[in-house]
C-alpha cells in the first residue's frame, strides 16, 4: 500500500508529505475509469469526496456535473455548503501532481522570486519579501520596495493605481504576466536607492524556506540572547537549516525564541512535527504534539504524534509566535501545539492568524496528472482544542497586536513585530490582539480562501499580501509570491 500523503496548509494551501501525521496510512484506490476526459476526470473527484471529505454530511445527495465546466467548478459547487459554513474555505482544489511534487521536494517555482503586498488604501504595491537566488533580489528589489509601474517595455508602463482602477487588483496579476520562465517585465520602482526602471525575467528557482539572509540568528536584547527564526515555509528541504538553526540556539544557552511564521501558509506536516521537535527539548517523548482525526467510518487512520526531541532540541521557556492572516494550517499547527505546555508563555504577536484546523490529503489519477487535495481530517493540540476557524488570536492565552513593518527587514529589532516579540520575551507589558481584530483579519485573510482576486491579509498590518485568484502550489503556500 502507498503512503497518503496529508497537507495542511493555510489559505487554501495544503501540507504534504509521506506520512506526515506520524504514521503510515493506507491510499485509496480510484474508484473511476482511468479515462481523462471532463466527465470522467469530474466523476471520479465526486467520488473521492464522497469517500473521504470530513464533511459528508455537507455534500449535495445528488449533483449532475453537465451544468461545470471545468473540475474545479464542480469542486466548487460539491462543497459549497461547508464552504458557507467556514469549514473549507476552497481548501478542496484539484491541482498538478508533477508542480506539486516539485514544489514540496525542492521548492522549485517559477516567477520573479518575489511576495509583493498592497498598502492599507489598496492603490499601492510594494515587495514584502525578496528571495534569495531569483530574479528580483538580483534586480535590486528587496523587502520595502515599492512597484510605481509595470509594463512589457519601458514604452508601455501602466501606474499600478492605474491598473487597479480600470481592472481591480486581479489587474496587476495580468500584468506581472505568466508564472512560466522567460516572461520579462518592465518594472518602475522606488526606494531608498531612488527611482528606476529595471527589467526582470521569470526563472525557476529554489525557494530557500529559511533565508540565508535573515532567517536565522542570535538577537542580542540589551545583553539577553533571544533566538529568531524566520521559517518561509514547511518543505523538505527545511530541516538542515533548522538542525543548523537549533544547533546554534543550543550552543549559545538560547532559551527564549522568536519564530517568524507572518507569511507562513503551511507545507509539510512532517516538517512542522520537526519544527516542533526542535523546540520540545523540554518535552517527553510520551507528551503529545498533535492529534489527527479522520471522520467517524475512516476513524482507524487516526494517528497521535508524540514529541521526539533531536540532538540539537531546545527547552524554551518562552517563545513569541509572530503572525497574521497570511500564517495557516501547519504554522498554526506549531503555534497551537504549544499552548497547553507553555501557556502564557507562548504568544502570537502581530494579528490574527488564518484558521485552518483541517488538512488535505492527496487523491492522485496519475493519467490525467491530477491530484485532488480533499479535506478530510482535522488537527488538534495536546488539549484536544482545534476548533480555531476564526483564527489562533481567541485560543492562545497571550497576545500582543503589532504592525509588519515592511521599512525594516525581517528579524530587525527595529521592526514592529520583531520589536513587539522581544518586549514580550522580556515581559514588557502590550496591546492585546483583540476580538474585532481577530473577525476583521479573518475577513480579510479568507478573500473567499484565494479565489476573489486580491489581498490576504490583516488590517492591522497597513498592507496586505497580493493573491492571484487561481494560486499554483507554491502561491498556495508562499502566500503574495509572484
Amino acid at each position: 500500500m502507498l503512503a497518503m500523503a496529508v497537507m495542511l496548509s493555510g489559505c487554501g494551501g495544503s501540507d504534504e508529505g509521506t506520512i506526515s501525521t506520524g504514521g503510515n496510512t493506507p491510499a485509496p484506490t480510484p474508484t473511476a475509469s482511468t479515462g481523462c476526459s471532463l466527465r470522467e476526470r469530474q466523476d471520479w473527484a465526486a467520488a473521492q469526496l464522497r469517500e473521504w471529505y470530513l464533511f459528508p454530511d455537507t455534500l449535495p445527495a445528488s449533483l449532475s456535473p453537465a451544468a461545470y465546466t471545468t473540475v474545479d467548478s464542480y469542486i466548487d459547487a460539491l462543497t459549497a455548503t461547508a464552504r458557507a459554513q467556514r469549514k473549507d474555505r476552497f481548501f478542496t482544489y484539484l491541482t498538478s501532481i508533477k508542480e506539486e511534487n516539485a514544489y514540496y521536494d525542492s521548492g522549485a517555482s517559477a516567477g520573479f522570486g518575489i511576495r509583493l503586498a498592497l498598502d492599507q488604501t489598496g492603490q499601492r504595491l510594494f515587495s514584502a519579501e525578496s528571495f534569495e537566488g531569483a530574479p528580483a533580489l538580483a534586480a535590486g528589489i528587496d523587502r520595502g520596495t515599492e512597484i510605481l509601474a509595470i509594463g512589457t517595455t519601458s514604452a508601455n508602463l501602466r501606474t499600478v493605481s492605474a491598473i487597479i482602477a480600470a481592472e481591480g487588483t486581479a489587474g496587476l496579476t495580468t500584468a506581472l504576466g505568466p508564472d512560466t520562465a522567460g516572461t520579462a517585465r518592465v518594472l518602475r520602482v522606488a526606494d531608498a536607492a531612488g527611482t528606476r526602471d529595471v527589467t526582470v525575467t521569470k526563472t525557476d528557482f529554489a525557494l530557500l524556506p529559511v533565508s540565508t539572509r535573515y532567517g536565522a540568528k542570535i538577537i542580542d536584547d540589551g545583553g539577553r540572547r533571544v533566538g529568531y527564526l524566520n521559517l518561509r515555509t514547511f518543505i523538505t528541504t527545511a530541516e538542515p537549516a533548522l538542525k543548523a538553526a537549533f544547533a546554534n540556539f543550543r550552543a549559545n544557552g538560547v532559551t527564549n525564541v522568536i519564530v517568524d511564521l507572518r507569511y507562513n501558509g503551511g507545507g509539510l506536516i512532517t516538517t512542522a512535527e520537526y519544527l516542533g521537535d526542535l523546540l520540545g527539548g523540554g518535552r517527553s517523548t510520551s507528551e503529545v504534539f498533535d492529534y489527527v482525526t479522520f471522520r467517524t467510518e475512516k476513524a482507524s487512520n487516526n494517528t497521535t504524534r508524540l514529541f521526539k526531541p533531536q540532538a540539537e532540541s531546545i527547552a524554551p521557556t518562552k517563545i513569541a509566535f509572530i503572525g497574521t492572516g497570511g500564517t495557516a494550517s501547519a504554522s498554526e499547527i506549531v503555534i497551537n501545539a504549544f499552548t497547553p505546555y507553555l501557556r502564557t508563555n507562548s504568544a502570537l504577536i502581530g494579528t490574527n492568524t488564518f484558521g485552518k484546523p483541517v488538512g488535505q490529503i492527496p487523491l492522485d489519477r496519475a493519467a490525467c496528472d491530477d491530484r485532488l487535495r480533499v479535506v478530510a481530517l482535522a488537527t488538534q493540540n495536546a488539549a484536544r482544542n482545534g476548533n480555531y476557524y476564526d483564527g489562533l488570536a481567541t485560543t492562545v492565552e497571550a497576545t500582543c497586536r503589532a504592525n509588519d513593518d515592511i521599512s525594516y527587514q525581517l528579524g530587525d529589532p527595529l521592526e514592529a513585530s520583531t520589536r513587539q516579540a522581544l518586549d514580550f520575551l522580556a515581559g514588557r507589558s502590550c496591546t492585546p490582539i483583540t476580538a474585532s481584530a481577530s473577525a476583521s483579519a479573518d475577513a480579510g485573510a479568507g478573500l473567499q480562501s484565494m479565489r476573489t482576486q486580491a489581498t490576504l491579509e490583516a488590517p492591522e498590518t497597513g498592507h496586505a499580501l497580493l493573491v492571484p485568484d487561481h494560486p499554483d502550489t507554491p502561491q498556495r503556500e508562499v502566500p503574495g509570491l509572484f
